[in-house]
């Protein structure tokens, strides 16, 4: 009779998880850069469902969701990230710690004049961004800026440069942006996947805007808004051809 009346005690704590992970998600959010701390009070938004919640001392949540949904984590103080759920398995969710987040401040009464030229021995150098090389240097006379050549070099240099960098955000958008990359976040394929990467590919000027530009969000957001349109538009308009003179 014990027994039995363990079996029921057991049966009675499982079925309620069990009916959980049938609706909701569980996981644990922790700082990036100490990845063994967590951290609590971050919170947890469903932006299918408005739903929210708050994570606990051990950085722990359980929140309503589904496959499909897309969960927001977002604490003051760290950057807030976003996740597409593929499948309703445990998450572990690392925040980064916000560049305008300052530790620590000790500044005591200092006034440094304008005209002073002082170099940080600290500072890092130049790095390239999307395989562009920074504007090279020109020559210098009295501290005085001196380029030469014709304004039409100048100007064929400039329209190279921006060539070259319009080159490198395309690349970068196809490696984000392909069907292989696509299909692994929603459950687009065939024609469908086809077209929907043809109606919202970004655009070089907004990935530049958004520039570290989060594709996985975007991919996510913009497969919310094709599930909303009707079938017909969720086409490319036909072109028309063009007939003979």
């Amino acid at each position: 009779m014990k027994t039995f009346k363990q079996l029921i005690l057991v049966l009675f704590l499982i079925i309620p998880l069990y009916t959980f992970a049938q609706t909701g998600i569980t996981g644990g959010v922790f700082d990036y850069d100490n990845k063994s701390f967590p951290l609590q009070k971050v919170t947890v938004k469903n932006l299918n469902t408005h739903e929210t919640t708050s994570t606990g001392a051990a950085g722990q949540f359980m929140i309503k969701a589904k496959k499909g949904d897309l969960l927001e984590f977002s604490l003051p103080g760290f950057h807030t990230d976003t996740l597409y759920l593929t499948n309703m398995l445990s998450k572990t969710i690392y925040l980064p710690a916000s560049s305008t987040n300052l530790k620590q401040v000790d500044i005591q009464s200092a006034r440094l004049s304008k005209d002073l030229n002082l170099k940080n021995p600290n500072a890092k150098g130049f790095e390239r961004v999307h395989g562009i090389s920074p504007t090279q240097n020109v020559q210098r006379a009295g501290g005085i800026g001196l380029a030469f050549g014709s304004g039409k070099v100048r100007r064929e240099k400039a329209k190279e440069r921006a060539l070259e960098e319009r080159g490198a955000y395309e690349a970068e958008i196809s490696k984000y942006f392909n069907e292989e990359h696509v299909n692994s976040l929603i459950k687009l394929q065939g024609q469908e996947l086809k077209e929907f990467i043809e109606l919202y590919r970004p655009t070089v000027e907004r990935v530049k805007a958004d520039d570290p530009f989060n594709y996985d969000y975007y991919i996510a957001v913009a497969y919310q808004t094709w599930l909303k349109l009707p079938p017909e538009q969720r086409k490319l308009p036909n072109m028309k051809k063009l007939t003979g003179q």
